[in-house]
C-alpha cells in the first residue's frame, strides 16, 4: 500500500472514529433497518391491532447479566418505528404536515431478562385522546410466556390531532376506544403532574 492510499485509509478511519464518537450511529443504523423491514412487510389497516417484535438479550444489552433498564426503553423505540410504519401513521403524519413525539412513558419491571434469553415486544394502541396516542407495549419472555417488562406511552401529536389521523386513515370519523382503568390512573397522574409543576414555576406550560 502506497503512502497516499495509507492516508486516505487513516482519514477514513479518523472521520468513521469522529462519526462514532459523535453520534449513537447503531442507533439510527437499527432504525433504519426496522423501518424498512416494516415497510416492505404486509400493512397492518387496523391502527389497535397489536404488533410483534422478536428480540434476544445480547452481551451488549447488560448489566450484572441482566437486561439494562434503559434497553428496554430503546427497544419500545424500535417497536412504535416498526408499529406506525405498518399501520399507516407515518404516512398519516407526513401527509397532514404533522409530527408525534413521546410526552409521558412509564414502565414496570416485573422480571428481569438475562443474557440469551428471548423475548417478544407486543406493541399496540390501546387509546388517543384528541392531543395524544395512548400505547401499551410488554415485553414476554419466549421461555415461559411471562411478562417481564409493561410499559405505558403517551405519544403526543404536533401539528395534527389524533382524530384527524383517524380519518386520513379511515376516511370517517372514528370513535376512541374506552380507557382502561389502569391506563386512566396514569393519565390522571400526568395531569396532576403537570399542574402541580406549572403552579410551581408560575408559568402555563404547553401541554404535549
Amino acid at each position: 500500500m502506497c503512502l497516499r492510499e495509507m492516508w486516505w485509509v487513516l482519514c477514513v478511519l479518523a472521520a468513521l472514529l469522529a462519526l462514532f464518537c459523535s453520534l449513537d450511529v447503531w442507533y439510527f443504523l437499527r432504525a433504519a433497518v426496522v423501518i424498512i423491514r416494516a415497510w416492505v412487510q404486509p400493512p397492518v389497516r387496523d391502527i389497535t391491532a397489536e404488533q410483534t417484535l422478536t428480540g434476544r438479550v445480547t452481551p451488549h444489552d447488560i448489566d450484572m447479566c441482566h437486561m439494562n433498564n434503559a434497553r428496554y426503553l430503546r427497544e419500545c423505540d424500535f417497536a412504535r418505528f416498526s408499529l406506525y410504519t405498518r399501520n399507516g401513521v407515518f404516512k398519516a403524519l407526513q401527509a397532514l404536515g404533522a409530527s408525534i413525539v413521546v410526552g409521558a412513558t412509564t414502565i414496570r419491571y416485573r422480571r428481569a431478562l438475562c443474557i440469551g434469553e428471548g423475548y417478544e415486544l407486543r406493541s399496540r394502541v390501546v387509546t388517543w385522546d384528541d392531543k395524544a396516542f395512548f400505547l401499551e407495549q410488554r415485553f414476554v419472555s419466549t421461555r415461559d410466556g411471562l411478562v417481564c417488562a409493561i410499559m405505558y406511552c403517551k405519544q403526543s401529536v404536533i401539528r395534527s390531532s389524533p382524530d384527524k389521523i383517524m380519518q386520513h386513515l379511515c376516511k370517517r370519523k372514528v370513535e376512541c376506544p374506552e380507557f382502561p382503568d389502569d391506563l386512566q390512573h396514569w393519565v390522571n397522574f400526568i395531569s396532576a403532574s403537570s399542574q402541580a409543576l406549572r403552579s410551581e414555576s408560575g408559568h402555563e406550560e404547553k401541554s404535549k
